[in-house]
């Protein structure tokens, strides 16, 4: 029986220049371009650093729930949370654009009831998940921004 395919994570540095371009064309088409990875959606999340104060934008797949969008702070199953997880719970508050929309929204981790309750969804949208979680010992946070 063959393991699914996960999806490769890149080196800090190609993904920094990769991110910069990802959000240059999402931004100047619209959201029509470089608006999915692995087939799963795109989503500008503009954020306040935790440790700078600078306001960052950068492209996440996302699994819209209702009128929310879930992030999932995989990292690709490393052992450490990304960048932007600590980003979010220093400061919640953000602007997420979908496309041409941009809307204020407000960021929480979801408690233990309610990722067990999204994860099958989030694994639906994007199967990787599941072999991330499973490749590492942390639990992968599971973020919900809900319009403020």
């Amino acid at each position: 029986m063959s393991q699914p395919k996960v999806a490769p994570v890149m080196s800090k540095g190609p993904m920094r220049l990769f991110t910069r371009l990802n959000v240059f064309v999402y931004r100047l088409s619209g959201g029509r371009l470089m608006n999915s990875m692995y087939g799963t959606p795109i989503c500008l999340v503009t954020m306040t650093g935790a440790k700078t104060g600078k306001t960052r934008t950068i492209p996440l797949m996302y699994n819209p729930i209702g009128q929310d969008v879930v992030l999932v702070a995989s990292l690709g199953g490393a052992p450490q949370n990304p960048l932007w997880y600590y980003n979010l719970v220093a400061h919640p508050d953000v602007e997420i654009q979908v496309g041409q929309v941009k809307r204020r929204m407000h960021c929480r981790q979801a408690s233990t009831d309610e990722k067990e309750a999204l994860w099958p969804a989030i694994v639906a949208n994007f199967s990787s998940y599941g072999a991330y979680q499973r490749r590492t010992d942390r639990d992968i946070p599971v973020m919900i921004c809900s319009s403020v």
